[in-house]
C-alpha cells in the first residue's frame, strides 16, 4: 500500500501543491479585499446616515417655513394690542400660542436673525431700504424677522440698513 501512495505523490509532482509564499500572498490578498469591503460598507453607512439626516432637516424646514407666517401674524396681533390686554383674555391666549410656536422653533434649533443694531449680512438679511446716512453697515429697522436653522437660512430678514445705531448706556 505504501508503494501506491509514494507513486501517487510522485505523479502529482511538487508543483501541484502551492508554496508557503503563494499561500501567504493569497491570504494577504483576501485580507486586503475584506478590509476594503468593510471600509466601503462603513463609508456607505455614513453616506446613508448623512442623507437621512439631511432629508429630515429638509422636511422639518418645510414644516417650519409653513409655520412662519402664522407666527408673524400672531406677533403682529400682539404688537398692535394695548399692553394691558396682552396678558388677559384673548390677548393672553394669543400670547400663549405665540410663545408655544416660538418654543417649537427653539426646540428644533431655529433662531431668529435680523435684530436692530446687528451687522448687515447679505447672506441672512434682505435690505429693502436704507437710511439717509449713506452708510449701510448695520440694521436700523426690521420689517420681517428672518430665521436660520444651524447654518441654513430658512428665511432672510427683511430690513432697513444704515449706520450703526448709537445706544445710550
Amino acid at each position: 500500500m505504501e508503494a501506491q501512495t509514494e507513486s501517487a505523490e510522485e505523479t502529482r509532482g511538487p508543483e501541484a501543491l502551492p508554496t508557503v509564499e503563494e499561500l501567504i500572498a493569497e491570504r494577504d490578498g483576501l485580507v486586503d479585499a475584506l478590509q476594503r469591503s468593510v471600509a466601503e460598507f462603513q463609508n456607505y453607512r455614513r453616506r446613508v446616515d448623512s442623507e437621512r439626516l439631511r432629508l429630515r432637516e429638509l422636511a422639518s424646514q418645510d414644516v417650519i417655513t409653513s409655520l412662519l407666517p402664522l407666527i408673524d401674524d400672531l406677533q403682529r396681533a400682539l404688537s398692535v394690542m394695548p399692553p394691558a390686554e396682552r396678558e388677559s383674555g384673548l390677548g393672553g391666549g394669543i400670547s400663549a400660542i405665540e410663545r408655544k410656536f416660538v418654543g417649537l422653533l427653539e426646540r428644533n434649533g431655529v433662531q431668529p436673525v435680523g435684530a436692530i443694531g446687528e451687522k448687515f449680512d447679505p447672506a441672512m438679511h434682505e435690505a429693502v431700504a436704507t437710511d439717509d446716512s449713506g452708510v449701510q453697515t448695520h440694521i436700523v429697522e426690521v420689517f420681517q424677522t428672518g430665521y436660520r436653522q444651524g447654518d441654513t437660512v430658512i428665511r432672510p430678514a427683511i430690513v432697513k440698513v444704515g449706520k450703526e445705531p448709537e445706544f445710550n448706556a
